[in-house]
């Protein structure tokens, strides 16, 4: 791999490559990222080298493995370019037809996706219901790129927004269009990422700067940040080699999940590629601008993803926030100044330096500006990564995107900002999503999971799951985060059981506001918010709890009875699942369940085809 000592050399370099793409042979693209392959990807993987030198097909077809495409309900799923040809749930014996097809320019019919309302197939993957609504400017990228080769990322507009901010050879001009941009940090609050790199380039650079990216994402069901690392690892590195020029900084830092292997692989081996080619080190491409970035393997603690944690855990420190002031961008990694953002932040720089300040402005509202990526999970019938303009309603991405509720219960809420979050109640989806609307809901944006619940879920059980998290990834270094957390389990606890009395919501909306009021860090001062917006919308249910000694989800298990009702087949499959045989019944008979034998886990209700499986 030859290293580029000038931009003039790379320009060359990228239209070379650029003319060579637009050869007009048809790409047969397949997702392999973590979903990809635990979905089977690896095998349709195989069988497509296969065809292809089996049948002499190397000079007809290109084949492209990448990360996460996004509709991840879909995977296994192979996309055919320049078509946009999408065939969703491939299995290993109709990868071979694909192929064959694709070489022939012609598309296997009963593979493509259905839609239901019409009942006809859907070819091109922009007009699948799941994409046609979205805005995909980051999650697209990932169908162009390959990984773990550079040049795929190059011949796609990759380092050319680098390209322009060393040829303008004016950091202020920089650090002006992302101020311009109006660019909030995608990780958290939304702090305006210019603002924080303005800070951090006006500090004195005698010691030298570092940039982080922040890739700990620690949400239950948020994989956005994973994904991008995973599929488009040189976009992170642009975004923050643009960084380190506008503001001075000389070293970055990628603080990296240890729980995310093929991001970690792919990010190693997008660092080894950029510095072999001259993108990162000393004097890049040809100019006096130097600066690198090393990975650090986080465990995997909540708590930091708290700036100030974070920087105590890449220094090789217990993971344990600090008082601030003074903030990173003063005294942070090795006592430094340090600015921070998420994967997704980054991600956006090239293309607003590449596009402009003001095009990226237009996208979103005036104070929330670009896309946002939501994992959008839970009870929704199209789940995955969803792209949408800032400002878009849950109404829209919950019903357009989403297509509903995957079952026949209705939506109930959805839960936002993970388990620093709150949830919204369904009357309330026509909010606008931004930061400034779930902050007044009492809900956050947070790193930008998404999941829909229905009427079969028990807002009372999904605060105490949260508040079970918390309080075991709270650092423990503030008594109110410390104690705080774990008596509001407690008290949850009681109410899920039908012990509590109507005395202790008070409390509990009490302990909650003190807990958000005193303690030191973002995740005491949000982690009442699961509580609070489920006691302000859901307040009914915890009084049905406590009153009434009953969940009317059917959920908490303490207040619930199982029972086989008349529609009833006989089939077998209630009995043949249940762990402790506590249901009998000949074949073709109505069964009967032993409620003192019942563990109440559920089993028999998710396996029953006629709904014969009560709970009360």
């Amino acid at each position: 791999m030859k290293k580029l000592k000038s931009i003039q050399e790379f320009k060359a370099l990228q239209g070379k490559l650029i003319a060579l793409q637009n050869s007009g042979i048809p790409t047969v693209v397949i997702p392999a990222g973590t979903c990809g392959q635990a979905s089977g990807a690896n095998d349709l993987i195989r069988i497509a080298k296969r065809e292809m030198l089996k049948k002499n097909l190397l000079k007809k077809i290109n084949l492209r493995i990448t990360g996460c495409q996004g509709f991840c309900e879909m995977e296994p799923s192979v996309l055919v370019e320049p078509k946009g040809t999408f065939y969703p749930k491939v299995n290993a014996k109709d990868m071979a037809r694909i192929i064959h097809a694709a070489a022939e320019g012609k598309v296997v019919e009963d593979l493509l996706s259905l839609d239901k309302e019409t009942g006809r197939r859907v070819e091109k993957q922009d007009e699948i219901p799941f994409f046609k609504k979205q805005m995909r400017l980051i999650i697209s990228r990932n169908e162009k790129v390959d990984p773990i080769r550079i040049f795929t990322y190059i011949e796609n507009d990759g380092y050319s927004a680098l390209a322009k901010a060393l040829e303008k050879g004016d950091s202020a001009w920089v650090l002006n269009e992302v101020k311009s941009s109006g660019l909030r940090g995608r990780g958290g609050a939304g702090f305006p990422t210019g603002l924080k790199w303005e800070f951090l380039s006006k500090q004195p650079s005698d010691k030298g700067k570092y940039l982080a990216c922040n890739a700990d994402e620690g949400d239950p069901g948020a994989y956005m940040d994973r994904s991008v690392l995973e599929g488009n690892p040189h976009s992170i590195i642009e975004g923050m080699i643009i960084g380190a020029y506008a503001t001075g900084a000389k070293d970055g830092v990628v603080y990296a999940r240890n729980e995310y292997p093929l991001a970690v692989k792919h990010l190693i081996i997008a660092l080894q590629q950029a510095r072999e080619m001259g993108f990162l080190g000393e004097n890049i491409l040809g100019t006096s601008f130097s600066f690198d970035i090393m990975i650090v393997k986080g465990a995997g603690a909540f708590v930091c993803g708290e700036e100030t944690a974070l920087i105590k855990s890449i220094e090789g420190k217990t993971g344990e926030p600090r008082q601030r002031p003074p903030f990173p961008v003063q005294k942070g990694i090795n006592n430094r100044p340090t600015a921070i953002n998420n994967v997704e932040t980054w991600v956006n720089i090239p293309y607003i330096i590449n596009k402009g300040a003001a095009a990226f402005a237009k996208i979103g509202t005036n104070k929330n500006t670009g896309t946002k990526i939501f994992s959008l999970v839970g009870k929704a019938k199209n789940t995955g990564l969803v792209e949408v303009p800032m400002g878009a309603s849950f109404r829209d991405i919950v019903y357009q995107i989403g297509g509903g509720s995957a079952s026949k219960s209705k939506v109930k809420a959805v839960q936002t900002g993970g388990p620093s979050g709150g949830c919204i109640p369904e009357k309330m989806f026509d909010l606008t999503v931004d930061y400034d609307s779930l902050a007044k809901a009492g809900s956050i944006m947070g790193s930008g999971g998404m999941i829909v619940m229905d009427e079969n879920t028990c807002m009372v059980d999904v605060a105490k799951y949260y508040m079970n998290f918390l309080k075991d990834e709270s650092c423990g270094k503030c008594f109110t985060c410390r104690k705080g957390t774990q008596r509001m389990h407690e008290i949850l606890d009681e109410v899920s059981k039908g012990k509590a009395t109507p005395e202790k919501i008070d409390l509990l909306e009490e302990l909650a506001l003190a807990v958000k009021d005193t303690t030191m860090c973002g995740l005491g001062q949000t982690a009442p918010n699961p509580v609070l917006s489920t006691l302000k919308y859901f307040r009914d249910e915890y009084l049905e709890h406590i009153n009434n000694k009953r969940c009317p989800a059917g959920v908490c298990k303490e207040l619930i009875t199982y029972s086989i009702n008349d529609k009833c087949t006989g089939c077998g499959l209630c009995r043949q699942s249940c762990p402790k045989e506590a249901i009998t019944g000949a074949k073709k008979k109505q069964h009967k369940l032993d409620t003192s034998k019942c563990i109440k886990c559920g089993v028999c209700r998710t396996i029953c085809k006629f709904e014969a499986v009560e709970v009360k």
